[in-house]
């Protein structure tokens, strides 16, 4: 059987390198700040859904992210890496989105991309670590969801099973299609690029990113329908402005801090096993341990 399979992927601010222009003055990130990259944990979902692609012959991967034009970069970088089609919501009502808002957007374009079968999303983002926008839109579109997942161990008629990985081991749960799967970092890491797939998909690109560059590619756009990415705004969607957005977002950051820790002192200990009876004394002591 084939699958119509969505990977909800998401372009992130690198937090390895977050300063102090980090944020802006209205609690939002200023992602111009810093540099963009591939949402870690959205990667092992890509991988899940591209085994079930190699797995079920016919498939087919399809990106949805949300973001400014620039996130068409992770859509590209899908492409190179086996997905078939990519699509890009932005709009400017769509910025500083919560969780819920995030969620109610991107219900909304899974509901005009039509059936499907699974969507696979990364369990969170490293830019919130909230772990809610996953399931949030399996609610919305009123679908069981597995979280947690570690691999996805085979899809048969209208079930699949899913192992998870939990804080105390692992359990495997089964569920029915259509469904969401949220994947955990534990999961096997994305297959690298393909040279071939780099060659074909270099040129992609959305709208706007070809109304801004003007290089004279109509004649390819053209002939090769599928270097057009799709772009989609609030009103293609038909989402209410009210819930988009700095709108629809009750949850406000007011404020972030770089935290760097730094030693004030050390303990040399030999192997003795005074000393270590007497560094156990002590953590205990002052609630360090126990």
């Amino acid at each position: 059987m084939s699958l119509k399979i969505i990977v909800l992927a998401k372009q992130v601010p690198d937090t390895r390198n977050v300063g102090k222009d980090a944020m802006k003055a209205d609690g939002t990130v200023n992602r111009a700040a810093l540099p963009a990259i591939f949402n870690p944990e959205d990667l092992n979902a890509l991988e899940q859904a591209l085994r079930l692609k190699d797995q079920h012959p016919g498939s087919t991967v399809t990106l949805l992210t949300m973001g400014p034009p620039r996130a068409a970069e992770i859509i590209r970088e899908g492409l190179f890496r086996g997905a078939d089609a990519g699509y890009l919501l932005t709009d400017r009502a769509f910025a500083g989105a919560d969780t819920l808002a995030t969620s109610y957007a991107l219900h909304t374009a899974i509901r005009k991309m039509g059936a499907f079968d699974v969507i696979i999303s990364g369990r969170q983002a490293i830019d919130g670590d909230t772990a809610q926008v996953g399931p949030q839109v399996a609610e919305k579109l009123g679908i069981p969801q597995i979280t947690y997942a570690e691999e996805i161990q085979s899809v048969t008629g209208n079930k699949i099973t899913v192992k998870r990985r939990l804080e105390r081991g692992v359990e495997v749960a089964e569920g029915k299609l259509p469904l969401l799967v949220t994947v955990n970092s534990s999961a096997p890491e994305c297959r690298p690029r393909n040279a071939r797939l780099i060659q074909k998909y270099k040129y992609a690109k959305t709208p706007s990113e070809k109304q801004a560059e003007d290089k004279g590619y109509a004649r390819l756009y053209d002939s090769r329908l599928y270097l057009n990415l799709v772009e989609w705004s609030a009103a293609d969607v038909d989402a209410d402005p009210q819930q988009c957005g700095l709108s629809g977002s009750p949850t406000k950051v007011k404020k972030i801090e770089s935290v760097v820790f730094q030693t004030k002192e050390s303990k040399t200990l030999d192997a003795s096993d005074e000393q270590i009876e007497a560094l156990m004394v002590e953590l205990i002591t002052n609630h360090t341990i126990g």
